[in-house]
Parts: structure tokens; C-alpha cells; sequence
């Protein structure tokens, strides 16, 4: 029902992923390679990899899509209260700290691992193994919180030009994420990133502000923004007045 990809093979329009009605909605094709290459092709173009250990490399394209503007990102009241605590340990080298790219492998692992004792992960060794090929080639960054030089939360995603592409978040202590996500979106929004591609509708995502858009208008911002100078330099910025 989709398409086999050869090394060469070009990804089909993504107007062409499978329906709901299909019973897999947003399903494009499959492969087996997930190289660096391969997958900002795929990103350019709106399409992202999710498969499970076992399977081929299954390429996605849903419409609608779930995305997070920059502009939108929501905070809750005790979470302001964590982030003015953040900000001044930032200030004053205190034991909380927020890196970028310090530990990338560290926050994509600890990503992978089970959320549940039973639990299995969509973040194999292929994709750990492809996403750090990308982390090599200044394109997949990490957004960390570290607690007496401890890694305690993050999140990752892939940068082309001025958009970015969501992969996942983790959190050993409480909104250890968020905090991260906080200033992530915060540098974001300052280097003009607008969207922020969350992949997947959930209901943890709609309540941190994220919502779904055609497909259509989803991919037509992603041709503009990737083609766009990239970020060069990343530093997280204290938030100060931004959500606080």
C-alpha cells in the first residue's frame, strides 16, 4: 500500500500518505535507511520517522499536523515560580543550570528509555544512531537541565534554517521537561523561529499551548522557514520577563 525507498528513491508528495480511512493516516512510506542525509530530506519536506524495533523505517506525514508557535507556548502559575528559581541559580551559578549540546547522546538515550516497567520505546539504536549523525552536523540539538551537574531533564529536536522539529522530552525530577521546553522556546523565539513541530496530537501537548493545522499550511510554512539562514550560535538566554 506505500512505497519501498531505495537509497535514491525520492520521498512521494506527502498529499499521497495513507488516510484514516486507509487505517494507518499519515503513513507515506518505508525504508531502510535513516541516515543523517535521508532524514533532512525527510524534514524539509514535513516527514518524520516512527517505527517500532523490528519494523522498517515507516516515514509520516499527518494532517492535520500538531504544532507549537513560539508565541503560544503555556505556562502555569507554579511553573513561573520554578522558572524565576531557574533563572537566578542561572544568574548566580547556582546548582540549577540550562545547557544546549552539552549531552546530547545523554538526553536522546534517557528519551529511549521506558516510560513504564513493561514498556517498550520507539527510540531505537537506528534512530539514537541517526539523530546523533545529525547532532554531529549542527542540525539535532539538545536543551538540558542539569541539578548539581546532574542531568535531570531535556528534550531534542532537529533545526533546519528557522524551523524546528519536536522529537521528545524526559524527566527525572518534577517538570524537569517543561523547564527545559521553556528555554528552548524562549531562545527559539528570540533567533525568529515561529513554529515549533510537535509531530503527534496529544492532549499534553494541547496543554502546553501546542495545536493542530492542515497539512497544507503546515508544510508550506516548513518550505519557507528551512530555507532561511541557520542559527549559529546556541546559548540559552535568561527568560527573565518572557514568561515570568
Amino acid at each position: 500500500m506505500i512505497p519501498w525507498l531505495e537509497p535514491e528513491s525520492p520521498f512521494p508528495d506527502v498529499e499521497t500518505a495513507l488516510t484514516l480511512e486507509d487505517g494507518a493516516a499519515g503513513l507515506l512510506a518505508a525504508s531502510a535507511d535513516l541516515s543523517p542525509q535521508r532524514l533532512l530530506e525527510a524534514y524539509r519536506q514535513g516527514i518524520f520517522p516512527w517505527f517500532s524495533e523490528g519494523q522498517p523505517v515507516l516515514w509520516w506525514s499527518t494532517d492535520p499536523r500538531m504544532v507549537l508557535a513560539t508565541e503560544d507556548l503555556a505556562i502555569s502559575h507554579s511553573l513561573r515560580k520554578t522558572l524565576k528559581k531557574i533563572d537566578k541559580s542561572m544568574a548566580t551559578g547556582g546548582p540549577w543550570q540550562v545547557r544546549f549540546d552539552t549531552a546530547f547522546e545523554q538526553v536522546i538515550r534517557a528519551c529511549a528509555a521506558p516510560r513504564h516497567a513493561d514498556g517498550g520505546t520507539w527510540i531505537t539504536e537506528q534512530i539514537i544512531e541517526g539523530y546523533c549523525g545529525l547532532h554531529r552536523l549542527g542540525y539535532a540539538h539538545s536543551a538540558e537541565l542539569w541539578m548539581n551537574e546532574r542531568l535531570v531533564g531535556g528534550a531534542y529536536g532537529v533545526c533546519i534554517g528557522r524551523m524546528f522539529f519536536g522529537e521528545s522530552m524526559f524527566a527525572h525530577v518534577t517538570d524537569a521537561s517543561k523547564i527545559a521546553l521553556a528555554y528552548l522556546v524562549h531562545f527559539l523565539r528570540t533567533e525568529q523561529v515561529h513554529l515549533i513541530d510537535c509531530q503527534q496530537e496529544t492532549s499534553h501537548l494541547a496543554s502546553l499551548g501546542a495545536r493542530p493545522i492542515a497539512r497544507k499550511a503546515f508544510t508550506a510554512h516548513v518550505k519557507n522557514a528551512v530555507a532561511m539562514a541557520p542559527i549559529t550560535q546556541w546559548q540559552p538566554r535568561a527568560l527573565f520577563t518572557a514568561f515570568i
